[in-house]
Order: C-alpha cells, then sequence, then structure tokens
C-alpha cells in the first residue's frame, strides 16, 4: 500500500544505487519496489529503473530517476538521531566514506548531493538544558566541529 505521504527524492539514474546504500546502512530501511519505464521518457528508455520505492529510518521515499535538471540542496536533509559515539562515527563514516563529503556541525552529503544531520541525541539533550549556559558551551563546541564528538559535547556542558 503506498503511503499517504512520501518524500521524492530527485536523482540522475542512480535512485536504485543510492536506495541500495540507505537500505544497507540505516536500521528500519529497505528497497521495497524497483519500477522500470514503460515507455522511454526524456532522462532514459524503456525499462530503465524510473522509480525506486524505499525506507530510510522508517520514512517512506520514492527515488526518481529524473535526470540532470534538478539537484540535492542543503534546504532539505535527514537528520538521524544516533544514540553514542559509535552509532555516531558508523554513519558519519558510511557516507562519508562512500564518495561523500563533510561539513560542519554534524552535516555530510552523501555521493548523491543527499544532505545528512547525524546527530546524537546526547547534543539535543545539550542544547534544550534548562541551564542556558550549559546550551550555550555546548552549542558553541558543536559549532568548531564536523562529526559530532559526543565527549566534547558533554564536557561543554558540564563546564
Amino acid at each position: 500500500m503506498v503511503a499517504k505521504n512520501t518524500i521524492c527524492l530527485w536523482y540522475d539514474g542512480t535512485a536504485l544505487e543510492a536506495a541500495q546504500f540507505y537500505a544497507e546502512t540505516f536500521p528500519d530501511s529497505e528497497v521495497r519496489a524497483v519500477h522500470r519505464a514503460p515507455g522511454d521518457y526524456p532522462s532514459g528508455k524503456e525499462g530503465d529503473v524510473l522509480t525506486v520505492e524505499f525506507t530510510v529510518a522508517g520514512i517512506p521515499c520514492l527515488g526518481l530517476n529524473g535526470g540532470p535538471a534538478f539537484k540535492h540542496s542543503e534546504a532539505f536533509s535527514f537528520q538521524i538521531a544516533t544514540d553514542d559515539q559509535a552509532e555516531t562515527d558508523r554513519l558519519w563514516d558510511a557516507i562519508v566514506g562512500n564518495g561523500g563529503q563533510e561539513s560542519a556541525c554534524g552535516w555530510c552529503r552523501d555521493k548523491w548531493g543527499l544532505s545528512w544531520q547525524i546527530t546524537p541525541r546526547a547534543l539535543t539533550a545539550a542544547f534544550t538544558d534548562p541551564d542556558r549556559a550549559a546550551a550555550k558551551r555546548a552549542f558553541d563546541a558543536m559549532m568548531q566541529m564536523r562529526k559530532i564528538d559526543i565527549a566534547t559535547i558533554e564536557a561543554a556542558r558540564r563546564g
């Protein structure tokens, strides 16, 4: 059954490759269906993969091989909450190590141009600390990071 709300992500012929990577990398993710074009279209031929139904961390997505006209931007990102440094490292390293690119403050971009926020739950807890000085110290520490280092965030929060 098709979900009521699905995120449609545009790819230039690589939707299946991306969906397979996400399914292998993120828990509660899978490739559910691959649909081939019933005829030629502007960026492909009959029989080419046109769309891929998949989930990323439980979120239903549709990968559309629409061609080179549109690119991903940081205006859209997946934010993945991690439980510890090992999970943070594993996901960050999977994305960056597979042709992706590091960015700042826990953000990275995969090789298809899609942005990800690998966000430890400890970071969210630090930002929402009722002690606003502790929250600011954690925020200031995060602003110096690429991949989030939980021990550094917690040390900054404690002061």
